[in-house]
């Protein structure tokens, strides 16, 4: 107990006779955190809105024109007991053209010159959220495209594959962003660690004649890196609330529809950010102490 009295005295006291590169450290953390947080953030919103989008994302099946009404209820029989399909709509011929004549507005009278119904019937699917690649949504439509009265199988291959691009692109960047930072954060508070160490030589010279141990010795150094880390991680995650706060305040005003786009990170999450910080800091720390010879 006295050891932890101690160790924690030293290291408040170091902390503050360093106070200004203690500063320039626990900022040099809160930024690079600051910076991994948002972008894990907007990571994270984009995802949510593309896999809201996604919901609406539908494969369209076109039948052939000569087939019956009781070969369309089996089509319809089979896509319902697909556990791969949530939802099946049967859309008839007639159907189509009104849907057509509604989202042409006022140019549907360019349909009265038909002489008959040039769409098909059709049976537009919605898929499991967790099937919507590109690969599995491929295989799937070349599957129906061989059923029997199926004539053509249309699902937005670009468009799908463009959405799973751009998540799998921003999952990836936030990963190796993610290492970079926690690096950084780790050789930032080690020099740090390594600068104290240097200029309380004499001190811990002192301290080993008197026969003080290692934990004895290391153990302010490591709290003081925990300090920083765990200060860096409160600055951080206090500045990402402050960010997200003004973007959904204000950036209403610009753009209304940024309010339903943007997710709010979670309690949790501010404090896995501290928890990162300190993690981070105390590792650099334990290497510092770990690598200078005493």
């Amino acid at each position: 107990m006295s050891t932890l009295i101690y160790a924690l005295q030293t290291a408040m006291k170091s902390i503050w006779n360093e106070k200004w590169i203690n500063l320039l450290t626990v900022l040099s953390v809160s930024i690079g955190l600051l910076i991994l947080s948002s972008f894990v953030t907007v990571t994270l919103n984009v995802d949510s809105a593309l896999k809201r989008w996604a919901k609406g994302f539908g494969m369209v099946v076109y039948l052939d024109e000569d087939l019956t009404g009781k070969a369309e209820n089996e089509l319809k029989k089979l896509f319902l007991q697909d556990p791969d399909i949530l939802e099946v709509r049967y859309i008839s011929k007639e159907q189509a053209v009104r849907e057509l004549r509604l989202s042409l507005g006022e140019n549907a009278s360019i349909l009265d010159e038909l002489d008959e119904n040039p769409l098909p019937s059709s049976f537009e699917l919605k898929l499991k959220r967790e099937l919507l690649k590109p690969a599995v949504v491929k295989k799937k439509a070349e599957q129906i495209s061989r059923l029997k009265g199926v004539e053509e199988v249309q699902y937005g291959e670009k468009w799908l594959s463009s959405l799973n691009t751009l998540s799998t692109i921003l999952k990836t960047s936030a990963i190796f962003l993610g290492c970079a930072i926690l690096v950084a954060i780790v050789f930032i508070t080690y020099n740090t660690i390594k600068i104290f160490f240097y200029r309380r030589k004499d001190e811990i010279e002192t301290l080993k004649l008197l026969g003080a141990t290692r934990t004895f010795i290391r153990l302010p150094f490591l709290i003081e890196g925990l300090f920083i880390g765990i200060a860096g991680g409160l600055i951080s995650a206090v500045a990402l609330f402050g960010i997200h706060s003004m973007i959904s305040f204000k950036g209403v005003e610009i753009l209304p529809s940024i309010r339903t786009l943007m997710v709010a990170p979670p309690l949790q999450a501010y404090i896995l950010i501290v928890l990162v910080g300190a993690v981070m800091s105390l590792t650099g720390s334990f290497i510092a102490v770990g690598r200078i010879r005493y």
